[in-house]
């Protein structure tokens, strides 16, 4: 019994030893408690796909507005295509293929192809992303045996809704600027400005 005793005796004051050394130890967090989680990280890709409208907002030449214009109705279809990949979370750089056609009045069609690069970066709020971007790059417009070649640029924008790990749909809207100038004949020079708006398919990989 004696024995019995002094065993829990001891029992009782480890113990509380213990309990002791437990509460007057500094808490500690472990190293990762401060990690935000990024949705994109360097590596990441997505390819888009999107079909809607075009117009055209004006036509300049030498600083003067064109009032009359071969288009009409003044809109036209688009598509494009574009490949991105994340430089970091926000950044991003790619390319694009887009074709905008737009009717005349003579019931003709003008075609413009554009192949160039984008850069741009984007914003996240919940399942909601917003990319903005920049594009510049080549067009080659045509219209029934008449050609030119020149270039172009872009600024446009997303909403996307995330439905799913691997797809996000919205919509997609874009400034153009075309010009063409012709170089022997600078009174010639036009420069239109065209805003398109699309609807938006982009898968993540």
């Amino acid at each position: 019994m004696q024995k019995a005793s002094v065993l829990l005796f001891i029992l009782f004051f480890t113990f509380s030893g213990l309990l002791f050394a437990q509460d007057n130890e500094p808490d500690v967090e472990p190293d990762w408690s401060d990690y935000k989680y990024e949705l994109y990280t360097k590596g990441d890709q997505t390819f888009s796909i999107s079909l809607g409208v075009g117009f055209p907002i004006a036509f300049v030449n030498q600083g003067s507005k064109v009032k009359k214009h071969n288009i009409e109705p003044p809109i036209g279809g688009t598509g494009t295509l574009s490949y991105v990949y994340y430089l970091n979370s926000k950044l991003f750089t790619g390319g694009e293929l887009s074709l905008l056609f737009l009717p005349t009045v003579a019931e003709n069609t003008i075609f413009i192809t554009s192949l160039g690069g984008r850069f741009g970066t984007q914003f996240i709020w919940n399942r909601f992303e917003f990319p903005i971007f920049a594009s510049l790059g080549m067009t080659l417009q045509t219209y029934l045996d008449y050609g030119y070649f020149g270039y172009y640029m872009k600024a446009g924008g997303c909403a996307l809704f995330r439905a799913t790990n691997d797809w996000s749909f919205g919509l997609m809207s874009n400034f153009c600027w075309f010009p063409q100038w012709i170089k022997n004949e600078p009174k010639k020079n036009v420069d239109a400005f065209f805003v398109d708006l699309s609807l938006i398919a982009r898968y993540h990989f």
